[in-house]
């Protein structure tokens, strides 16, 4: 994202963490603009920099969206990948 860059491990588990906040409770009143996975216990410590910077949520937003397709080749589905031609 940008010059950052995180391991797709990483990423996968940020994606989970995300996915579980909005499945939680449907019934729950906290919207998920409030939602921050800086909050979460298990967040991967390579994130930890980027929860102090003011655009975190829209970088997190970024990166569950690059794998938000679990069938699609991990090498080249996204543009930022290198070594697909």
């Amino acid at each position: 994202d940008g010059d950052l860059k995180f391991s797709l491990e990483s990423v996968k588990k940020l994606k989970e963490l995300m996915d579980e906040n909005k499945s939680i409770n449907p019934r729950m009143v906290v919207s998920m603009a409030s939602y921050s996975p800086c909050d979460e216990k298990n967040l991967p410590e390579e994130f930890q920099p980027v929860c102090k910077r003011e655009d975190a949520s829209m970088i997190f937003e970024r990166l569950s969206l690059a794998v938000r397709e679990a069938d699609l080749c991990e090498i080249c589905a996204n543009a930022a990948c290198a070594g697909c031609f």
